[in-house]
């Protein structure tokens, strides 16, 4: 059964004003259920009686929130196929997957239905949709946004993210979101152009992406090619696997199992996995996140800057097999891990293109660099592709 829309206050001036926005429904509104993309979690949600934080920023910011948006079921899952409520349609691309788990907060931005929305982002779930919608998406630094009364998934992985399609609005929203930064990067920092990240992407991608380094590179001055992983990508992305599986299980582990919940087979296939992962996976991975997070940070220092692509290609067909789309997930976590292991900030821009569809690269940067790699995103979108 629907739930009746509630109008939900904000102010009536601020940086925000005129900006209409939406919400992942992982996050609490007054007068609203808090679903998770699963019926069963939102029948015993029942209507909340505060707003999260980070949505009463941007309300008290002037912005108006015109409704809550679809995810993945729990918010475990990167394809934005919901078992239960099906997917969102790509504005950008309507005939391929808006990505997940923050889909419908990508469709509703690409099809002008918002100027900017929320989104979290676990193992890709803003960069993903981002790349697949043609968005600009950040994931921030671990911890720098509030997720009080956000439905958790991996207490040391999950982020507050956010999508806009115009970088004016997208600058706006982290001018209120992020403040300034505490340790910001110098005007010209050192571009590193992560070698192996892009050997990860198909070729096609890659040479599509050629312009769009360049564009960077001309905005940013040369990047010195580097090494930006400290062992294999295998090795990086079971750490990643383990310590998001044994996380995602003490949180919702109980909730599945004392309720029965019916979960999409994808996602019941995460869950499975998760319960499976043993407490000396989750401390040896670990330790590889430990090691890894002091390499990135001793190679970024206090004024590097990675230029690496967003996702390994462009977003898979919607009528794509589910054995092709996790195929197409275990290759994109490779990549998305390192911002996710070491909690450095991520930001995707939509800078190039691959058969009719977006095609995102970003830039990462150190711990706390959030709103200095949106000032270096404006720069770039000042150069003319």
């Amino acid at each position: 059964m629907p739930y009746p829309f509630v109008a939900v206050p904000h102010a009536a001036d601020g940086p925000l004003q005129g900006l209409r926005f939406a919400v992942k429904d992982l996050f609490d509104v007054e007068g609203y259920p808090t679903g998770g993309g699963n019926p069963h979690v939102l029948a015993r949600s029942g209507i909340r009686s505060s707003t999260a934080p980070v949505v009463r920023q941007l309300l008290d910011a002037g912005a108006e929130l015109v409704g809550k948006t679809h995810t993945d079921e729990l918010a475990f899952s990167m394809n934005g196929k919901n078992a239960h409520y099906g997917a969102p349609v790509n504005g950008a691309a309507p005939e391929r997957i808006c990505g997940g788990s923050s889909s419908g907060s990508a469709s509703a931005v690409s099809h002008g239905l918002c100027d900017f929305a929320l989104g979290t982002d676990t193992g890709g779930s803003v960069r993903a949709p981002a790349n697949h919608c043609g968005l600009f998406g950040i994931r921030p630094t671990h911890g720098r946004i509030s997720l009080d009364r956000c439905l958790p998934l991996c207490d040391s992985l999950d982020t507050c993210g956010y999508f806009a399609s115009e970088a004016d609005v997208f600058a706006r929203v982290s001018d209120v979101l992020l403040v300034a930064d505490k340790m910001p990067l110098p005007p010209t920092p050192r571009l590193l152009l992560a070698e192996d990240v892009f050997a990860l992407c198909l070729p096609e991608a890659r040479d599509a992406l050629v312009p769009a380094l360049g564009r960077v590179q001309a905005a940013l001055g040369p990047a010195l090619p580097v090494r930006a992983a400290d062992r294999s990508f295998e090795e990086l992305y079971w750490a990643f696997r383990y310590v998001q599986g044994w996380e995602a299980w003490r949180s919702d582990g109980a909730l599945i199992e004392s309720h029965g919940l019916q979960l999409g087979a994808d996602v019941a296939a995460r869950f499975a996995f998760s319960k499976g992962v043993s407490e000396g996976q989750y401390r040896e991975s670990t330790a590889v996140r430990r090691g890894f997070t002091a390499h990135l940070a001793a190679l970024l220092g206090s004024d590097g800057v990675l230029v690496m692509p967003s996702m390994p290609d462009i977003a898979p067909l919607a009528e794509a097999s589910g054995d092709a789309l996790e195929t197409y997930r275990n290759m994109s976590v490779q990549m998305l891990c390192l911002a996710g292991l070491s909690g450095f900030p991520q930001i995707s821009l939509p800078l190039a293109a691959r058969d009719g569809a977006p095609l995102g690269i970003s830039l990462l940067g150190p711990a706390g660099s959030d709103r200095s790699l949106v000032a270096l995103a404006e720069r770039i979108l000042k150069v003319h592709a």
